[in-house]
């Protein structure tokens, strides 16, 4: 605190803010002081400061919550408009490039999502030991419903979250969500979008960069022309399996991966 004397008509100029202050009068026990600030400087006396604190917090609140309908606007603006682009795509025959704006529009609603789920989130104990122990995600994709069914219930018994899809357009929907999965376990003949369109989508995305991709089919790599390594399928898988090695291999992938990071 810088403490001064000054007599009447004494001023106190602070420069940088652009504020004097001046002693106008003093008579007996009381001081008559001026303080002359820029307009967007408010000056209050001592006692009425509580109520400005007060004031401003609720302002500053109504602000917080206009910033955010203001981006939830913005968020869900840009997911309809990327989902009306991938209509117009799709009548022109553009499918990567539908594919490429259904992407951003899933993205943006999963954010919003997100952003919710934190708003609910109370802290438990249970949702910090998932976090520290996170179960392992698959993504089945096999267009045979019956066979999708039987291997996904073994793969759950086994210790993997799995969800299903039955052809590679709704695969890459469920990659374009935040808690994308593990390892995508992959048909190689489906309907809309096959294996080896959906393989060269998932592994041109940087995004799915660090997603394992096992082929699982009744074909060969030669011929579906996928190719086994990086900008392939990390490991195949010719049917009828067995269901045990294809999960030993799993988790053994899923180890290498952890530990490389």
């Amino acid at each position: 605190m810088l403490v001064l004397s000054r007599g009447p008509q004494d001023k106190i100029v602070f420069p940088n803010l652009g504020i004097t202050v001046e002693i106008l009068r003093v008579d007996g026990h009381r001081v008559r002081v001026g303080v002359d600030a820029p307009k967007d400087i408010r000056i209050l006396r001592h006692e009425l400061t509580d109520t400005l604190n007060g004031e401003l917090q609720s302002e500053a609140k109504l602000k917080a919550d206009s910033a955010r309908i203001h981006d939830f606007r913005n968020r869900l603006n840009s997911a309809q408009l990327s989902l009306s682009l991938m209509e117009k795509q799709l009548d022109r025959g553009m499918h990567e490039d539908a594919l490429a704006s259904l992407h951003t529009a899933i993205h943006e609603i999963d954010l919003l999502d997100g952003n919710a789920a934190v708003s609910c989130k109370n802290g438990s104990a249970e949702e910090a030991e998932a976090r520290a122990n996170p179960v392992p995600r698959a993504l089945l994709v096999e267009d045979d419903s019956n066979e999708c069914e039987l291997l996904a219930g073994y793969l759950r018994m086994s210790g993997y979250e799995v969800e299903t899809a039955q052809d590679g357009l709704q695969a890459m929907v469920q990659l374009a969500r935040r808690d994308r999965p593990d390892v995508v376990l992959l048909d190689m003949h489906m309907p809309r979008m096959d294996g080896p369109k959906t393989v060269k989508s998932i592994r041109l995305n940087p995004d799915y960069r660090g997603v394992k991709v096992f082929a699982v089919t009744g074909s060969q790599p030669e011929e579906m022309d996928v190719e086994i390594g990086p900008r392939g399928v990390d490991r195949w898988f010719l049917k009828p399996i067995r269901p045990q090695e294809l999960v030993d291999s799993l988790n053994d992938e899923l180890l290498c991966a952890a530990k490389v990071h």
